[in-house]
């Protein structure tokens, strides 16, 4: 086999996320041709890109954003709760309001990120390295609303909020995840209603997003994971169902099918740090 580039790699994760150009979360870090062999983990340092060449690796793949573009353009991405909440009802200006906070904290994160700190050891390793996020997580997302979809309309009668939790672990990477899906907001065995699964947008949209669904018409909301402090403001402030999948387990959904058609193309894959 000749190998696949780093430019190859990025581009099979797109065409199964019907994506036309990396978004602002993926980049590559370092370049290279002919990979046969990479390291591919949830989150990749200069540590692992030392230990993938003890392992004879000739590229690493991280999911999470590792420097560069992907860290200082990172706040762009989270435009895209704006386009899952006009799509679930919630009008364009209260999605766009929503959003703000979020969008703030990121930019303030990613003026105190040390932005060339994991790409600045690939270079001195000349090691071929880029990260892949929204892409898989899109991936995810897609299959997370298939199986919630195809679980509740063999069900016969109005789901319940512990009915998407089952149709979530059909999943494979939630059914074995050592983390368990949780309800901490709301009951499992309220109605479920209409469902938006908020993943592949950068991160959850904690409180004031959940809270826009809540309010437009959408009931229960899916996130991966939320902080503390946003749970206790939608227990004080709103009446929805908030499921909280699980991070590793919810990004490993379209990681493992990336992964997948990148083995069938030859690529041999060494999965680490979370895969």
């Amino acid at each position: 086999m000749a190998g696949l580039s780093t430019d190859e790699l990025m581009q099979v994760a797109l065409e199964m996320a019907g994506m036309s150009r990396p978004p602002a979360d993926s980049a590559i870090y370092v370049p290279g041709d002919s990979l046969r062999r990479v390291l591919f983990g949830i989150d990749i340092g200069p540590a692992e890109l030392l230990i993938a060449r003890e392992l004879g690796c000739d590229g690493v793949v991280a999911h999470h954003p590792a420097g560069g573009s992907a860290t200082l353009r990172f706040p762009e991405v989270l435009t895209r709760h704006v386009e899952l909440m006009v799509e679930h009802g919630v009008p364009r200006e209260v999605a766009r309001e929503a959003i703000k906070p979020l969008v703030s904290r990121s930019i303030l994160r990613s003026q105190a990120a040390n932005y060339d700190h994991a790409p600045s050891f690939a270079r001195l390793l000349r090691m071929p390295f880029l990260n892949i996020h929204l892409p898989l997580d899109e991936i995810g997302r897609r299959l997370m609303v298939e199986a919630i979809e195809r679980h509740t309309s063999q069900l016969g009668r109005e789901p319940l909020v512990q009915d998407v939790i089952d149709a979530l672990l059909t999943l494979p990477e939630f059914a074995g995840a050592p983390t368990r899906i949780m309800v901490p907001v709301g009951a499992v065995d309220r109605t479920a209603g209409k469902v938006a699964v908020v993943h592949g947008a950068g991160t959850n949209g904690g409180a004031a997003v959940a809270k826009a669904y809540f309010a437009h018409g959408v009931p229960t909301v899916v996130y991966i994971h939320v902080a503390p402090e946003e749970v206790e403001r939608l227990r004080a402030e709103s009446d929805g169902n908030l499921i909280v999948a699980g991070h590793i387990a919810a990004d490993l959904v379209g990681i493992n099918r990336y992964v997948g058609e990148l083995e069938a193309r030859g690529l041999e894959v060494i999965r680490a740090s979370g895969l």
